[in-house]
Order: C-alpha cells, then structure tokens, then sequence
C-alpha cells in the first residue's frame, strides 16, 4: 500500500485495532441474528511526509449514504458553532454580498448563524437523512460528495465563494487530493478557507486517544503533514487555532499564495509547528511506540470493568459514539459488562451497538435503571454530559472516563 500523498511505500504500522465493524453502522434489533460485516482497522505513517492513514476502507458511498449522526445534538458543539460563525464574521467581515460555503454541512448547525445574520450559504452534505433536516431549517444545501468535480461545477455555474469551512471532513476524505484541488478551484483569489479537524495527532498520541480511529477516519494530521499538502496546491497557512473540542482539534486559516507576495505567518503558527518537532512528530519512533501504548491502556479499561462486575456493580453507558463503539470493540467490552447506553439521538435509540450489540435507549433509562456506574463514551463532552444527569447523585451513582486514562468520580 502507498501513501495517499506522496505514494511512498507504507510500512511502519501506527495502530493496529484488528477487526471491526463500521462505527457508525448501528443495528436493528430484529437483524440482531444476521451475519454483522467486520474490517480491519489498522493504521499506517508514512515515512516521507508523516501522514498517519488508513490501510483498507470501504467506500465512503456506503459509510455515509445513512448517516446517524446529527451535530446539532449536542448543545456544546452547537454553541460552539455559534461562537465561531461570531468571530468569522467579526474577523472578515462577512455581509450579504459573501458567499459562505460548509463542506460535509451536516443537519445545518453551524450555517443556521449565518444565516440569521443574512449572509447568503450553502450546505453540501453527502448523507441525504442527515441533509434533510438542513433543507427543513431553510438552509441550502447539495447532497454530493465534495472534491474538484463538485467544485468546478459550482465555478461554471457562477458560484463567487468568499469563505469555504470544512469542520471535521478533511480526516473523513480518501480522496485527499482531489479535495484539496477542489478547495483551489472554488475559492475566490482572495477569499479564506478554514479548516477544523479533530483526532490531532499530537493530543491523539500523548493521550493515547485510540478510540479517535474508525473507518470513517481514512486520514490523521499534525500540521507540519497539513502544512505540506496543502502548499503542493498553491495554498497557503496563515493562522492556526489549537480547539478543546473532541480532545484536541486544529483549526487552520488558508488562503492562495500570491505571486510575488511574501508571506505572512502568525506567530502561533510558528510555535506550533516548532511544538510538533519537539514533541517528535517528524520521528519514526513516536508512531512506533504507540501500539504498545494503547495495548498498556486497554488492560487498564479491562481491569476497571472486570473489577466492576466482581463487585456486582450496574454499568451503563451515556452516549453512542463512534469513538466509544472503537473502543468497545477492541477492548472487547459488551453485554457481558454493559447492560445498556442512552443516546439523545432518536436515529439511534431502539438500535444496537455496531459489534457489541449493547442495546441504545433515550436518556430517561437511566433514571429507572440507576446504574452505579455511567461511563460517558463521548468523553469529550463530559461536562455537558454530568450537568444533564447528575440526578444519577441521588442514589450514589458515579460517572467514568476512560480516556486520557480510567478515572472515577
């Protein structure tokens, strides 16, 4: 297999999770008998340009073709959307006569603020369930997979884009280069493109956030790797945010390089970039040691739900997450551990965990259940999690963690 970049041979193995089912393929309860598909899912750097990928994917028409997950779920992400649409419009003075474009635009949470602000978008979002509750909120939007083909059809047909986001699609893409070349093609000369992606590799890596990868992920990036991809397409970085959300995230301004201007970086980008190499991500033996890291982490998870059960402990689980089904399945935790996990999302309730099969209910279980223990799966949202169910204190119930590492309180 060749890097999705620069076709160098891939050889040295960044993480092996072995077989698994796709994270976000959740079950029918009454297919719960049939035959469940499961894949590898093993991860590779390249030597050359440090890009950390996915070996065998399946097609991204059949991940994403019905897609259960909505953002505007999740009332942090949300008002984090709100504050950034905010600041982008304080930052560049977006009005009605911009054009703002959201690639993988999902139900329309974020672009809904711009829109009350009047200023003119649209949405292009390959899942047509998860689309069509942008449509219903008033926002338009494409159901078409981004790349060069989609970007030079909006071109032809008159589109002016002023400001093209993409927030956690760029990992999401196995056709890196064809993306990036249709970024090129659609922004205007002047115009800003911005880019939020989580499962950054050096959070990832120094937490040890396994559960970050799935099938759906086919590409990891540290900004040194980005930095480079994005300069062979005459873009450029000019500034970069290092985002809390979804345990460590980048968001990085681009723009096109101009002939014969010099260019201008801030000085985060500068430090950031020189964090990186300090911490090793230009080094072989940083991805090298990390299968033995997460191996050391799954016996950690397994002790505290081996421990649990001898105490004849009720777990239940809050969230079904991608991340967490990563996670369940390569620690091999299900049923026999989990009696059940609770979602917001009503696409997943009355459904099973892809892999474990740990039934899905809504929230309200976990009052009629009380389990002594509720591992919160989307662990970045914990804060928001432990608000919304601190009832479970009334009967002693404690909430878990499992990553950076198990905590209990």
């Amino acid at each position: 297999m060749k890097c999705r970049f620069c076709k160098n041979e891939l050889k040295i193995i960044f993480a092996d999770l072995g077989m698994s089912p796709l994270a976000n393929s959740y079950v029918n309860q009454n297919e719960s008998n049939l035959g469940e598909l499961f894949f590898p899912l093993k991860t590779f750097v390249c030597e050359k340009c440090f890009l950390v990928q996915l070996g065998e994917f399946k097609s991204p028409k059949e991940i994403f073709k019905d897609y259960a997950y909505f953002s505007s779920f999740s009332k942090t992400w949300v008002k984090h959307a709100e504050e950034y649409v905010n600041s982008l419009v304080s930052r560049f003075h977006f009005d009605k006569k911009s054009l703002v474009i959201e690639i993988a635009s999902n139900d329309g949470y974020l672009l809904q603020f711009f829109k009350e602000k009047s200023i003119p978008v649209l949405g292009i979002e390959p899942a047509r369930n998860v689309a069509k509750n942008a449509i219903k909120k008033g926002i338009p939007t494409l159901t078409k997979f981004f790349g060069s083909k989609t970007a030079m059809e909006l071109k032809k047909s008159g589109k002016k884009v002023d400001c093209i986001i993409a927030n956690n699609v760029l990992p999401h893409t196995p056709e890196l280069i064809d993306f990036i070349k249709g970024l090129n093609i659609l922004i205007k000369p002047n115009g800003v493109i911005i880019i939020q992606f989580s499962a950054y590799l050096v959070p990832l890596i120094k937490n040890k956030q396994f559960d970050h990868i799935y099938h759906e992920h086919f590409s990891y990036f540290s900004l040194i790797t980005i930095k480079k991809i994005l300069e062979k397409f005459n873009l450029e970085i000019f500034d970069v945010e290092e985002l809390s959300v979804h345990g460590g995230s980048l968001r990085i301004y681009i723009k096109k390089i101009e002939k014969n201007s010099k260019k201008s970086h801030s000085k985060k980008l500068e430090k950031l970039l020189k964090n990186e190499k300090q911490f090793g991500i230009t080094k072989k033996e940083t991805y090298e040691n990390f299968q033995s890291q997460i191996l050391e982490k799954k016996i950690s998870i397994w002790k505290f739900f081996s421990s649990a059960k001898k105490a004849r402990k009720k777990i239940a689980c809050y969230g079904a997450p991608a991340k967490g089904n990563t996670l369940l399945n390569y620690c091999q935790i299900g049923t026999d551990f989990i009696d059940f996990t609770v979602d917001k999302n009503p696409a997943k309730q009355n459904k099973l965990l892809p892999g474990t099969h740990i039934p899905i209910f809504a929230p309200k279980k976990i009052n009629k259940f009380k389990p002594d223990y509720v591992v919160i799966l989307p662990w970045n949202l914990k804060d928001e999690i432990i608000e919304e169910m601190e009832c479970i204190r009334k009967w002693g119930g404690k909430f878990v963690v499992l990553t950076p590492k198990v905590k209990i309180f």
